[in-house]
């Protein structure tokens, strides 16, 4: 049976519509993909630069009260003990203060030094403080704890709801000192850093904070400024008997290689990093970061195109098939 024209017009109907929502659906897969793919690389990206440090964060809870180390709160501060913290003698009044400094990995983030070992930070300081046994200067040796019975002993910076100062994490390895007479003038030069992983080490600037308390509710390296701004010391006054500085530290991407991607093997291995970091961190980071985005994105939808449907694809098909169809409903009239 010779089918009627009105049967082969029809069938052409369905054939094209077939075919239309081939082609689309087609489209939007492929469309799709790059951006699904696009997406699932940046949050991979995201992931990795948050955890692209060459030392980890040291996470130190400050004590509670009632715990070992707990000294004393007002409301308006809290105070831990510091084997570091000093009172001059004979005690020629009420002045007191600190000396430190805080050291941030690439992120920000307070740590030790376990990846400079053999690495020293010097404070000079005046004739003033020079009664205090660890100033005159001030000298902190890294990593802080193969150094110190108590690495960090302040809780500078943060905040919580929790603690009148501080975020309740310790992030500052500092000294104490009481028994100035209210006039006397605190002096500091600028800190030097020396030794084995001297390079990798960059000195932020300073924070100093006199005649007050401490304001914990700053970024330290927002805050810290150079040396000659911060101030290089203070004189303490009759109702401001209090002073502090801390310098800010802080690893140095560019040379600890932790700029570059996820090969530097989280610091854990401190040869590499002293030896090989800056040589070889960046090369893996390219070849092996950015080609793998780029085959994702592009080369694989590629592929996915070519296996699925070779040559000219679904619109060859649809094309074909009204051309056969035309041709039968000639022949059929």
């Amino acid at each position: 049976m010779i089918p009627s024209r009105t049967a082969v017009a029809a069938g052409l109907m369905a054939l094209l519509l077939v075919g239309s929502l081939g082609v689309a659906g087609m489209t939007a897969a492929a469309s799709s993909a790059p951006a699904a793919d696009a997406t699932a690389g940046a949050s991979a990206q995201e992931n990795e630069t948050a955890q692209n440090v060459s030392e980890e964060a040291y996470v130190e809870p400050a004590p509670e009260e009632g715990e070992l180390y707990y000294e004393a709160s007002n409301g308006d501060w809290v105070s831990y003990v510091n084997p570091r913290d000093e009172y001059r003698s004979p005690y020629l009044g009420d002045g007191s203060g600190k000396i430190g400094v805080t050291l941030l990995n690439e992120a920000g983030e307070p740590i030790v030094g376990k990846t400079v070992p053999n690495t020293t930070v010097t404070i000079p300081t005046g004739e003033t403080t020079s009664w205090h046994s660890h100033a005159d200067p001030l000298t902190v040796q890294l990593p802080l704890t193969e150094h110190y019975d108590r690495p960090l002993d302040a809780d500078q910076f943060g905040t919580t709801d929790d603690l009148p100062q501080g975020d309740g994490y310790m992030d500052s390895h500092t000294i104490e000192m009481h028994g100035h007479p209210e006039d006397a003038t605190i002096e500091y030069g600028e800190a030097q850093v020396s030794g084995e992983h001297a390079d990798k080490i960059e000195v932020v600037g300073y924070i100093q904070k006199a005649h007050d308390t401490w304001e914990t509710d700053i970024d330290p390296l927002e805050a810290a400024e150079p040396y000659e701004e911060a101030g290089g010391g203070w004189t303490y006054e009759p109702n401001g008997s209090h002073g502090q500085v801390i310098v800010v530290l802080q690893l140095d991407s560019d040379v600890t290689g932790a700029d570059g991607g996820s090969a530097v093997d989280d610091g854990t291995n401190d040869s590499t990093n002293s030896t090989d970091g800056e040589n070889t961190s960046d090369p893996d980071n390219e070849t092996e970061t950015s080609p793998s985005d780029e085959t994702n994105g592009d080369d694989g939808n590629d592929d996915d195109g070519s296996s699925e449907m070779p040559g000219f694809g679904v619109p060859a098909v649809v094309i074909a098939l009204t051309v056969a169809a035309l041709v039968a409903a000639r022949r059929a009239g």
